[in-house]
């Protein structure tokens, strides 16, 4: 590590609060009931309750969601035994990673003593505090009896996870790295060069995967551990041999799979070259491998890697596992944490590396397209399915194996449960994908030739949201398509320059000269419009060869919709088009509008504006609350903005009496539910916070969203396009991936909603 690197882990630990963790209430404080609810005479009722029936400890405490992190300093990370003080830092650490990935609650503890009984002594009598017991950086073999005496005594999950860990994520590496060279596990051989907690622990993971345990050499600093060596305990003695073998060269000789836990250096490129066909080698010292990736690799080009470093494939992360085998665990209640559990798991891990990867994975680690294969074989750790996936499985083992004491009934429930525990996303969008997935649309993607606009198409083929139609550039589709390897095979791509579509075009241009001819539109202007995407898109959706269309990742939001307007136009009875962008928040969504079209709408835009955004929040299956937003609390403070607003809302309070609609208010009013019930409590929203915002002109809608969009923790959506004949959505410039994703998502929904005339507010 370099200087600078050094100096800013200093940093990071150090400034502001000291740490990297914190104790943070989780119930109401504020008020002397508060207080008295939370001790005395309040807590006096649980404690009692407890008392009672002990298992009402899981009901009035965090004990389900809390682990102790427990460690006596002797084995940190690469530093040895730096004691009790100096490793807890990273015990902090491991506290992080748990709350990040899993949402579990940490104490780290640090136990001063290197004797045994003490050490299992002390964490037998401070379990009771616990849901889980994480054992970390324990040396061997001590940790081995450590783990062994504790989990004998508690009936709570228990791990070490230096042991434990390492094996569940290379057991995933294992399975797929066999799976890609037409291996079989029990004929396959593996040398393990160190003889550790985790070498051990892998090894046994491996036997129970089925690998055949003659054939496994283990090697130790000394050599090859052979039967007639007198210096075993009795972990090592379990993995002794016979054979005529001495040396990690001897070991190495037609090898499958060599297992690095040891030191850097110590796998020769000769040793390398001297291995099976297609090997396998795992090189996990940190931070240097024991041999460079690097140098492995121009050595052998049938390697399959991986290491335990970030910068290179295949990163061997005990983070891929832990977090996630807790979390199931614990939601199950399970006794321990067995190796059925461990395995499922391992294969869990292994078959999500099989499934495309979510571009906010490929983003992190500044890769176009990463896809199962030599180079990867294990999930990455950015991976958002990481704990829908993993945790599940360890529950469903906890169960079928019989240490589970509350199984879970409804899997769905709890695959929900799980993903809002992190925050990964909205149920509004799970909702909303499902519901596209269920009638999957035409839906065209303009200016195609950009990766991000392809990448997209690949996620909504995978994801069965919708049939894309790639529009642009054939030639630079495909060079994008196979550059990337992006899996977008069989779909449909026009390139409205090309020969192929010149009688097509003709077509195109005859109907908007028919229909722009008396606003100065010429055939041949409209031949040449035709040339350009953002005309030939809503045209392939006006003629009802495709459903729905998302353009203008390359232009500017005027230039993309004007075509779109003139092409398709305003639905009957609308005078107006209207923006609204959805803000996911963690409380839900919140649905901001008009912040891209109309710039200083009239009280007769406010009412439609309102409408639209009112049948476009229903289509989404939530009841709208509006609010139209201001500078004023019902007239607190008159002027042209607050009296326009009130117009908009009498009129829409008498001729559509079934909205929820009120105003004019600041928005801390119209979001904070409790204010508007102690000052306001004649108005309609009452009953709770508004979900939708009514801007009083364009300024202050564009600047609201995109102060949000940069500054708050929030996942915005849009602008959806409300108001016109059929599906047409713009993208802004420069859109992600997952907004693309995002708004052909919407596109679909709106299509359908198109077929089926659900365009009238329910109110």
């Amino acid at each position: 590590m370099d200087t600078l690197f050094r100096k800013d882990a200093l940093n990071y630990h150090s400034q502001g609060r000291p740490g990297k963790l914190e104790v943070i209430p989780t119930k109401p404080y504020t008020t002397q009931r508060d207080l008295s609810l939370a001790y005395t005479p309040g807590v006096a009722d649980p404690c009692l309750a407890i008392q009672k029936n002990p298992e009402d400890v899981y009901k009035y405490t965090a004990k389900g969601n809390l682990v102790a992190v427990i460690s006596n300093g002797t084995a940190v990370l690469g530093l040895g035994d730096i004691g009790t003080e100096a490793g807890k830092p990273v015990m902090e650490g491991k506290g992080l990673l748990f709350k990040v990935f899993a949402d579990i609650d940490v104490f780290d503890i640090e136990v001063s003593t290197k004797e045994i009984d003490k050490f299992v002594e002390t964490v037998i009598q401070i379990a009771p505090t616990f849901g889980g017991i994480n054992l970390e950086d324990i040396k061997a073999p001590e940790c081995f009896e450590i783990e062994e005496r504790i989990m004998e005594v508690l009936d709570i999950p228990v791990m070490h996870d230096d042991q434990h860990g390492t094996a569940i994520i290379t057991s995933a590496g294992l399975l797929n790295a066999v799976e890609m060279t037409n291996r079989n596990l029990e004929d396959i051989k593996i040398v393990v060069n160190g003889a550790g907690a985790s070498a051990i622990s892998c090894t046994n993971l491996y036997i129970k995967l089925g690998v055949d345990p003659k054939n496994i050499i283990m090697l130790d600093s000394k050599g090859v551990i052979r039967k007639d060596r007198n210096d075993l305990n009795k972990w090592k003695s379990e993995r002794a041999t016979d054979k005529d073998l001495y040396t990690l060269e001897d070991a190495l000789k037609g090898a499958d799979m060599f297992l690095g836990l040891s030191v850097a250096g110590v796998l020769k490129k000769e040793y390398l070259l001297s291995m099976a066909d297609n090997p396998i080698v795992f090189a996990l010292a940190n931070p240097i491998p024991e041999i460079g990736y690097e140098e492995a690799m121009a050595t052998r080009d049938d390697l399959i890697m991986a290491t335990g470093r970030s910068d290179f494939p295949n990163q061997i992360n005990n983070v891929l596992g832990f977090p996630f085998i807790f979390r199931g665990a614990m939601d199950v209640r399970a006794t321990s944490i067995n190796d059925e559990m461990k395995l499922a798991a391992s294969k869990a891990l292994a078959e999500l590396a099989k499934l495309p990867v979510p571009e906010e994975v490929n983003i992190a680690y500044h890769e176009k397209n990463m896809h199962f294969g030599k180079d990867y074989i294990i999930p990455k750790p950015t991976d958002p399915r990481l704990i829908t996936f993993v945790a599940p499985a360890v529950a469903k083992a906890a169960m079928k194996s019989g240490v589970a004491k509350t199984p879970i009934s409804d899997w769905d429930a709890y695959n929900e449960e799980l993903i809002k525990r992190l925050g990964l996303s909205n149920p509004l969008l799970r909702q909303i994908k499902g519901r596209a997935a269920s009638d999957p649309q035409r839906v065209v993607f303009g200016n195609a030739d950009n990766y991000n606009m392809l990448k997209a198409a690949e996620i909504v083929m995978n994801e069965k949201i919708a049939i894309p139609i790639l529009l642009g550039n054939s030639e630079r589709i495909n060079k994008i398509i196979k550059e990337n390897e992006l899996e977008l095979k069989g779909v449909e791509i026009i390139n409205p320059r090309g020969n192929e579509q010149n009688g097509k075009r003709k077509e195109f241009a005859r109907k908007l000269y028919e229909k722009r001819q008396r606003r100065g539109v010429t055939m041949a202007s409209a031949m040449d419009f035709l040339e350009n995407d953002n005309y030939y898109a809503p045209m392939l959706v006006e003629t009802g060869y495709a459903d729905a269309m998302v353009s203008g990742l390359i232009r500017n939001y005027p230039d993309a919709i004007k075509p779109a307007l003139q092409v398709i136009g305003t639905r009957e009875g609308e005078k107006l088009v209207t923006g609204m962008y959805i803000i996911n928040t963690k409380r839900g969504p919140i649905f901001f509008s008009d912040c891209t079209v109309n710039k200083n709408p009239t009280m007769d835009d406010l009412v439609n504006i309102t409408l639209q955004t009112v049948i476009a929040v229903e289509k989404l299956n939530i009841k709208p609350r509006v609010a139209f937003v201001s500078y004023s609390n019902f007239g607190s403070n008159p002027g042209n903005i607050p009296n326009k607003q009130r117009d908009a809302i009498e009129y829409l309070h008498k001729n559509y009496p079934n909205i929820i609609v009120d105003g004019e208010m600041q928005a801390n009013v119209a979001l904070n539910h409790s204010i508007l019930e102690e000052n306001f409590p004649f108005s309609k929203l009452v009953d709770g916070p508004a979900n939708v915002l009514i801007f009083p002109y364009l300024t202050a809608g564009n600047v609201a969203y995109k102060l949000l969009q940069e500054l708050a923790d929030v996942e915005v959506i849009g602008p959806i396009l409300n108001g016109m004949n059929k599906s047409v959505h713009v993208l802004q410039i420069g859109s992600t991936v997952n907004e693309i994703v995002n708004m052909v998502t919407i596109a679909a929904i709106d299509a359908i909603c198109v077929k089926h005339d659900c365009h009238k507010p329910k109110g």
